[in-house]
């Protein structure tokens, strides 16, 4: 998935804010106010690394990595009439 680099232009507002384009945004699951860290490389190469973690990361490795299985318990059918409100 990303073993290809894609090439994407943007350009610098009058106020300095960098737009990521919309692809990019969703394709990495960005969201606003998503941390990034900027590193200068040499005189025209700009790195920016996302440093905040997107909502659930790992959530499925951590479930899968459970020491033991779980079972839902099945419910009782409950015949009662909702209730006047």
């Amino acid at each position: 998935m990303w073993a290809k680099k894609s090439l994407m232009t943007t350009i610098l507002s009058r106020k300095g804010q960098l737009l990521l384009p919309a692809q990019l945004r969703r394709k990495l699951h960005l969201s606003p106010n998503d941390d990034f860290e900027v590193a200068v490389e040499d005189k025209d190469t700009i790195t920016l690394r996302r440093i905040s973690t997107p909502p659930n990361h790992g959530l499925v490795d951590l479930l899968v990595a459970c020491p033991s299985g779980f079972v839902i318990p099945p419910r009782e059918k409950d015949d009662s009439e909702p209730l006047d409100l």
